[in-house]
């Protein structure tokens, strides 16, 4: 993948000046619902039944009390969000806008994580450290992010604007904007003149990449069966023609061209 310049995004709306309502702000969280999940019939549904709102809806307020210094009260409200949500947000990571965990099940974020706007987290993701020391040790994703189920992101990374994360893939780099990563350690699968766009909606398509493996395959097989057809054929000619001269030495044997002759 591309080195991209790890710069932090905006700082977490709650405490800039001007920001939104804490009101307001929950009541995008649910109505980004039922663009993003077929399944969502209404907004007070989703706000009954979600645990993805519910572990939201804990976090908005753990983190207000933790930019504030309330870090006890913080860390208890936001371990009762994880006890009835069965997600685990610290509430020092900053959220954005329009976020949206759906089925709300294994999802982990650390503490300096740092979300954008209309990002989306399916579950068993893990926003993730990979130090002891203090400071930025989580990933920073950046606006329209969509991480696949069981995707692990991993230290403190960039994801770029509108980057998909394939299921189960775990990024240790830094990824550039509209593309897709998959794998062990996570790959681009998918440039950004390829990625495909969508007019005033996220694309949510993340199944939609190529096998890398399937297609090393494939051109396996076709090099086989070209060099069989190029075998069968040498092995024709030998047997038409005139009887091969004696090699002058060792060396200068062709298994397969004698082979053919004796055949």
């Amino acid at each position: 993948m591309s080195d991209v310049v790890d710069t932090p995004i905006a700082k977490p709306i709650a405490a800039v000046a001007g920001a939104p309502s804490l009101l307001r702000l929950l009541r995008e969280d649910i109505g980004c619902v039922r663009s993003r999940d077929p399944a969502a019939r209404s907004e007070f549904e989703t706000l009954l039944t979600y645990p993805g709102i519910h572990a939201l809806i804990w976090h908005r307020l753990a983190h207000r009390l933790w930019i504030r210094g309330w870090r006890f009260p913080a860390r208890l409200l936001s371990w009762l969000g994880r006890f009835l949500s069965n997600v685990d947000i610290h509430p020092g990571a900053e959220i954005g806008r329009r976020f949206f965990i759906d089925h709300g099940a294994c999802v982990v974020i650390g503490e300096t994580a740092e979300v954008g706007d209309d990002v989306t987290l399916y579950h068993g993701v893990t926003l993730g450290g990979t130090s002891w020391s203090p400071g930025k040790r989580h990933p920073t994703l950046e606006n329209g992010v969509v991480v696949g189920a069981g995707a692990k992101i991993l230290g403190p990374i960039t994801i770029g604007p509108r980057t998909r994360v394939g299921a189960n893939s775990v990024v240790i780099q830094s990824t550039p904007p509209d593309v897709t990563v998959v794998g062990i350690p996570a790959k681009v699968v998918r440039p950004e003149f390829t990625h495909r766009r969508t007019v005033g909606r996220i694309d949510l398509d993340h199944h939609l990449m190529p096998d890398p493996v399937g297609e090393a395959l494939s051109v396996m097989l076709d090099r086989i069966e070209f060099l069989e057809a190029q075998l069968a054929h040498v092995r024709q000619k030998v047997r038409q023609g005139p009887p091969l001269p004696a090699p002058t030495s060792a060396c200068e044997v062709d298994p397969i061209l004698t082979q053919g002759a004796k055949q």
